[in-house]
């Protein structure tokens, strides 16, 4: 995606700045005090939230909360490319008339986002003070929630169409966590589902390092406090024929375990009697 040009500071010490804050992805209860400060503090927030109910909650804590929705233009083929670029330009123009700007994004702002990064970027470029600041996201959830720790055995973790897109290494021994299957294989970027044919190429590629009985977690983190996060396990082979949700993750658990390097344990434990052994 190609970047904003930076536009000319309208003096040398401009007065504008922004913030993008992580409110979380269970509603309330993951916002951390300094994001909450920094949306207070703000002369005006511009939200990205995952429903209506959570902007109507961001409401409570500032009078004046503008929604990015509906850039996204309902029921048109814009490519949600054109969409991100419209948000970096309607948050600069308010730094750019000296505002504090927060800009308020459902998780963590810096994944699976490219406006919050760009508009950090851009204000930057032109002088203004910018900052992000981080927020529970889907993955911390995930660990949570699905009982995996990325320190055991490792996690990769990948958006879905790049397995399709680009020769992508797979390690089966690792946790393997791709996001936004649910619109795999689109390349328009205006489209917010594809279908069972997609899945199908996906399943195709992942059954080079997985047999097609292997486990497969679909996985939809809480967003409301009365909600319990939605797990549904399935096989690999019937991934394509299973609906899955732009907003869902997918989720297989290591196929192999992890191989033994004798060599190098070796050598390591040559270094611990204090014998020094050359590489090979």
């Amino acid at each position: 995606m190609t970047s904003v040009s930076p536009a000319k500071p309208a003096d040398s010490e401009p007065r504008g700045s922004i913030a993008c804050v992580g409110l979380g992805m269970t509603l309330g209860s993951h916002l951390s005090p300094l994001a909450r400060s920094h949306i207070q503090q703000a002369d005006v927030v511009f939200a990205a939230l995952s429903d209506a109910i959570v902007e109507m909650w961001l409401e409570h804590l500032h009078p004046d909360v503008r929604s990015l929705q509906p850039y996204y233009g309902d029921g048109t083929n814009k490519s949600r490319a054109v969409t991100y670029r419209e948000w970096v330009e309607v948050m600069m123009a308010e730094v750019r008339a000296g505002k504090r700007v927060c800009a308020v994004f459902y998780g963590h702002p810096g994944i699976f986002a490219w406006s919050p990064h760009e508009v950090i970027r851009l204000a930057r470029a032109e002088g203004f003070r910018a900052h992000m600041e981080p927020g529970i996201s889907a993955e911390d959830c995930l660990y949570a929630d699905l009982g995996i720790d990325p320190g055991r055995l490792g996690c990769q973790h990948y958006e879905a169409s790049q397995l399709l897109f680009y020769e992508t290494p797979i390690n089966p021994c690792a946790c393997l966590v791709l996001w936004q299957v649910g619109l795999v294989g689109d390349r328009s970027m205006t489209r917010f589902s594809t279908g069972t044919e997609y899945r199908q190429v996906l399943v195709d590629v992942l059954s080079r390092d997985y047999p097609l009985d292997h486990e497969v977690i679909i996985y939809r983190g809480a967003t409301l406090p009365i909600e319990q996060p939605r797990i549904r396990h399935v096989a690999l082979r019937d991934l394509p024929a299973t609906e899955v949700s732009s907003d869902e993750t997918v989720v297989l658990r290591p196929a192999v375990p992890l191989r033994v390097n004798h060599a190098v344990r070796e050598r390591l434990a040559a270094l611990d009697r204090g014998i020094m052994v050359p590489p090979n």
